[in-house]
């Protein structure tokens, strides 16, 4: 058992490893996952390579994605969430907070494999971004 501060050094240097060292690999099992809860669902989606893996989009905004951390080796399911659920989840063991170079992602999310492992874990997870996608914000068409 890790005392409380191994803990949050252990996450700490989690978080400040995270997207910083990524290359274009995923975990081709957790994106087949997900679109099998997405068509059980029947949920019209889209797949696009970005962050660093695929991202699914979802009536033309960004639902969540998955890769593998360069560095680690660790595979992540990308969320992107309400301001609520983002604050509720941020601090759990296994949520990372996404970053681009310095900058905290409000909102979105890093979820590894351990997180995801069961299938009600996954299912709970698609069930926020589903949830906030009708609110969310389509980013703009270049």
């Amino acid at each position: 058992m890790r005392t409380e501060s191994e803990h949050h050094a252990n996450k700490k240097a989690r978080k400040g490893a995270f997207l910083l060292f990524c290359s274009m690999a995923y975990n081709e099992g957790i994106l087949n996952r997900i679109r099998e809860v997405l068509l059980d669902r029947d949920i019209t989606f889209s797949e696009k390579k970005m962050f660093m893996g695929v991202c699914i989009m979802v009536d033309d905004k960004l639902l969540c994605g998955t890769h593998t951390d360069k560095k680690t080796g660790e595979d992540v399911l990308l969320c992107r969430l309400s301001e609520g659920d983002y604050a509720n989840v941020v601090e759990r063991d296994e949520v990372l907070p996404m970053q681009m170079g310095t900058k905290v992602m409000k909102g979105y999310v890093a979820v590894t494999a351990q997180g995801i492992k069961k299938q009600q874990d996954l299912e709970y997870w698609l069930g926020l971004c589903l949830q906030f996608n009708p609110l969310a914000k389509s980013s703009k068409k270049k």
